[in-house]
């Protein structure tokens, strides 16, 4: 770097940021050239640095470009390419070469960009159709108490079997239905918050990249009107135009797509509570029910214990008699039916 820096004539500021590996993007004018700092990314998916921001240094000189990067990246390339194929249609300057190295940088940012577009639509899909899943499962599990609670026997059995028998087989489909939703929510959603957490990393990611690139092409474009020897022609403010409206394009669609994983993230977290409400109001509905059981077998549990112990019992006098013990039987009975027919008519527990 010292003899490229003595034999260009390469300032020690800008020697010093490429040595530095400098992140900030910017450009700087020199005394016989220009200093274009740009970055991009690692675009090796096997590698273990992918998407870690790569420093891509351009000096430019009235009749030359110099690049410098710490990693290996295809971008000189894919320049050398272009020029190759618009060889016969225009003879390339040293300011069109810089401005082609900056577009292919900006270029490689797009299909990520569709990408995320692609992956927050199946994610903002997939949570609709969890949120619309369990909303049918709620309303198939009230009509289903509601049909439960309005038969009234076998008359209404004989009745809907008569005209058809349509409620069976609708509460059949209710059930499949109720099933396959309850699966289908599940497959959907049992790593959807690893997705929305790994898409809103790549989201960001992009973002701090893109970030500060619409301020550094419009001061690009800016020292394209400037009258100095070494400031880039006017030629290429147009192109820089392109770019800048590319990139501004870019951050407004990744600004967008996060604040739509944000709310998908939040309407996940939302049905996750619900259902954990769901299941907490079915395990109090079945305590309730315990508890009533519990309420009408302990009272029973207390006079057939008795029998049991050294007391007198009614009707112990009167050997081979068991009409005492019938009495007494059928009195539980009757005691158990009418708590239970109390808290199911009365109460509504069981």
């Amino acid at each position: 770097m010292k003899v490229l820096a003595r034999v260009f004539g390469i300032h020690q500021l800008t020697t010093e940021d490429i040595l530095m590996e400098e992140e900030r993007e910017k450009v700087e004018l020199f005394q016989n050239y220009y200093f274009v700092n740009y970055r991009s990314f690692e675009q090796d998916k096997d590698s273990e640095d992918y998407m870690e921001p790569v420093n891509i240094y351009v000096v430019v000189f009235r009749d030359g470009v110099l690049t410098f990067h710490q990693t290996m990246t295809p971008h000189p390339a894919n320049v050398r390419r272009r020029i190759r194929q618009l060889n016969d249609y225009m003879s390339p300057t040293a300011d069109w070469i810089s401005y082609a190295m900056i577009d292919d940088v900006t270029d490689v940012y797009a299909p990520l960009v569709s990408q995320i577009e692609q992956e927050v639509d199946n994610i903002d899909d997939n949570i609709l159709y969890m949120h619309q899943n369990s909303a049918d499962s709620i309303t198939m599990d009230s009509e289903q108490r509601q049909n439960a609670g309005t038969k009234s026997g076998k008359n209404q059995t004989a009745t809907t079997e008569k005209e058809g028998g349509l409620k069976p087989t609708n509460q059949g489909d209710m059930g499949a239905r109720k099933a396959e939703g309850e699966l289908t929510a599940g497959e959907s959603g049992g790593d959807m918050l690893r997705r929305v957490g790994e898409c809103r990393k790549k989201v960001m990611g992009l973002y701090r990249l893109l970030g500060n690139k619409a301020d550094v092409i419009k001061g690009f474009a800016k020292r394209c009107n400037e009258h100095w020897e070494v400031a880039p022609r006017s030629e290429i403010g147009l192109y820089l135009g392109d770019i800048q409206d590319h990139i501004v394009t870019m951050t407004g669609n990744l600004s967008h797509y996060e604040s739509l994983l944000s709310r998908a993230h939040s309407n996940y977290l939302a049905q996750i509570n619900i259902r954990m409400n769901e299941r907490a109001e079915q395990t109090n509905d079945v305590l309730g029910k315990l508890t009533v059981l519990g309420t009408i077998v302990l009272p029973m549990n207390i006079v057939t214990g008795m029998w049991g112990m050294n007391v007198w019992v009614p009707g112990q006098s009167a050997e081979g008699n068991l009409t005492w013990f019938w009495c007494i039987t059928a009195g539980l009975l009757a005691f158990g039916l009418i708590c239970y027919f109390i808290a199911k008519r009365v109460y509504g527990i069981v």
